[in-house]
Formats: C-alpha cells, structure tokens, sequence
C-alpha cells in the first residue's frame, strides 16, 4: 500500500488538520516509509511464539488491605501556623 496526495487530504480532513501543499509531499514520503518498516513486520517468523498479555509473568505483590486511620489529627496539623479542630484554618479569600 501507498500513500498518495488524495490519501494525505483525507487523512487531513479526518483528522482536523490543515496541510500546506508544501508539507503533503513530505508527509507522503513519512508515511510511505512508515509502511514499509510496518510491512517488514510480516516477514518475522510468529508462528511458535504465544502471545503475550503483559510482560511481567510474575505475580505482583500486594499489601494487606486494611483500614489504618490512626487518629493522628493532631500531629498533622502540628506544623500548620493557625488551626482549629484539628483541621487547617485558612483565610478568608471569597467575599
């Protein structure tokens, strides 16, 4: 398959882009390499080879899932400069 000038504009047009005429002739030449490299892709042997759904085959190791809220209010506000409830108090800054 090749790319010519009608396939560039349409492919343009689909996809919301103008294309000065002076880029196209570049552009076609970009694609058209593009396709050759991606048909090289036929040539490799798969025939023996399973297919993959991730690459990393071993299992992922996971923390227990449990709750660990430890009531620590106090010292996360400890640093701010003004608080009040154990929470931030910040100013006013919508009238």
């Amino acid at each position: 398959m090749t790319i010519d000038s009608l396939t560039v504009t349409k492919i343009a047009h689909l996809a919301r882009l103008k294309i000065p005429p002076l880029e196209a002739e570049s552009l076609i030449k970009d694609l058209n390499r593009i396709l050759e490299w991606v048909e090289q892709l036929d040539e490799v042997n798969t025939e023996n080879v399973e297919p993959m759904f991730s690459i990393n085959l071993q299992q992922m190791r996971r923390r227990p899932d449990q709750v660990t809220d430890g009531n620590y209010a106090e010292a996360i506000v400890a640093n701010a400069p003004e608080s009040e409830f154990n929470m931030f108090a910040v100013p006013k800054v919508v009238e």
